[in-house]
């Protein structure tokens, strides 16, 4: 009899032990994101979240479940921002701000069994891979429509930071202008912030007083295309698209798509075979877009922006390559060399055409 019993309970023992076993399997993914600026509902973060948002839908709530935390600044709020979702059990984190790349890093050190992903960065480590889009290749074709457009030959740009990321753009911008209009300048104001709408439409309305009919930014909130509807000349979104914040003004924009990386990033993850690495992906991987044409462009404009956006997703077109003359003349790429990955990623030179000095 005690024999039976003993079975008994091995069983009932066995059983337990394989429904909690089932249970930890089913268990969804646990997946955090930390966001530079507000969600709100257009930019930098709004993006991110749409291809969080879409990436929840794809792989199903009962597989992942995500964490958000918006306007995190860059230093140490964010080192305890990630520490805490590392904290909380969460199996992956993406950081999605240049600023979060030694945060990221000094957490990831402490948390080994926990997945970062760190957005625009260059820095990785075992559990640390990095990820960001070839935003340039969208800037160059901006700069094709604003020679074809401006008619001061002034053109405005609304900068964060002067970091490579940033300075690939305003350059990439400035040579897909003066691939048309020669003649044409470009002027740059630095806000040293991502998110600011009163310092980016005071940047834009600043730019515009100095004779710029268009205006570029690389900033996360709609006020410079606000600031451009308001003042009656064209401007240039960015991330997502800003038409409904200036339907006159809004030309066009390059826009990110986050949620195919998204998606496939944290489909590792479940399967178990995620690793560190980097990605970069321009049109060819399907992470930059353009955002609706404004019918104030040209047709001819429009079907040559569509045609240099094909050979820059077949890789018939390197916008980098020489002959390239830097901001005071001199030969900066020369013809037939193109520069690489890591003088792109490096970037801290103006192009000629580009009025101002770069702040170091």
């Amino acid at each position: 009899m005690k024999k039976l019993l003993k079975q008994a309970a091995a069983m009932l023992m066995t059983a337990a032990l394989s429904s909690l076993a089932m249970a930890s399997a089913e268990k969804p993914l646990k997946v955090g994101f930390v966001y530079v600026g507000p969600v709100g509902d257009a930019g930098w973060t709004f993006g991110h979240d749409e291809g969080r948002r879409e990436m929840l839908e794809t792989l199903g709530e009962e597989k992942v479940e995500t964490t958000f935390v918006e306007s995190v600044a860059e230093g140490a709020d964010a080192e305890r921002v990630i520490r805490t979702l590392a904290q909380q059990g969460h199996d992956l984190i993406f950081t999605t701000s240049f600023g979060y790349m030694n945060p990221t890093l000094k957490v990831a050190k402490q948390f080994p069994g926990v997945k970062f992903q760190h957005a625009t960065g260059y820095k990785r480590a075992n559990n640390v891979g990095t990820y960001s889009a070839r935003f340039y290749e969208g800037r160059y074709l901006t700069g094709v429509i604003a020679g074809h457009m401006t008619k001061s030959n002034t053109i405005g740009y609304v900068g964060s930071f002067p970091i490579p990321e940033v300075i690939q753009g305003i350059n990439a911008f400035t040579l897909g202008l003066r691939a048309v209009n020669p003649a044409a300048k470009v002027k740059v104001v630095w806000i040293n912030s991502w998110y600011d709408p009163a310092k980016e439409r005071e940047a834009a309305e600043s730019l515009i007083a100095q004779g710029a009919d268009i205006i570029n930014q690389h900033t996360d909130s709609p006020a410079p295309v606000q600031a451009a509807q308001d003042k009656g000349v064209y401007a240039f979104g960015y991330d997502t698209d800003m038409t409904r914040f200036g339907p006159d003004a809004h030309l066009t924009g390059s826009l990110v798509d986050w949620s195919g990386y998204y998606t496939e990033t944290t489909k590792a993850v479940l399967d178990k075979n995620w690793k560190t690495g980097d990605v970069w992906g321009g049109f060819a991987a399907g992470m930059i877009e353009m955002a609706p044409y404004n019918k104030a462009i040209p047709a001819s404009v429009v079907k040559q922006v569509e045609t240099l956006k094909a050979e820059l997703t077949s890789g018939e077109l390197g916008i980098f390559e020489g002959p390239i003359k830097a901001q005071d003349g001199s030969l900066k790429v020369a013809a037939g060399t193109t520069l690489t990955d890591p003088d792109i990623l490096s970037m801290n030179w103006y192009v000629e055409g580009v009025d101002g000095k770069l702040p170091k």
